[in-house]
């Protein structure tokens, strides 16, 4: 049986499926913020594109692209903008 190739952003239709992906990054990332934004990365092509979220985010294209490749540590007000442009928000849970 053939093996077909997993794309997250395949699943990521709702905030709730957003969210849900981004928490279960966050838990993985280990200290490493990169990781979140190659999660981001997921929710852009799910969203329509890097293109797309830079414009809903007010950001720069480049920028966000460079951000979202995980080779950059992101700066929490990027991080801010780009989660309100996906439909979710930061939050701190104790």
């Amino acid at each position: 049986m053939p093996v077909k190739e997993h794309k997250a952003s395949d699943y990521l239709k709702t905030p709730e499926d957003i969210a849900a992906y981004l928490n279960a990054a966050i838990e993985e990332f280990d200290g490493d913020p990169r990781l979140l934004m190659k999660a981001f990365r997921n929710v852009a092509v799910a969203q329509g594109g890097v293109s797309e979220l830079a414009r809903r985010a007010d950001v720069n294209r480049v920028g966000l692209s460079r951000g979202l490749s995980g080779s950059r540590d992101p700066r929490l007000g990027t991080v801010a903008k780009i989660a309100s442009a996906c439909g979710v928000k930061l939050q701190f849970v104790a």
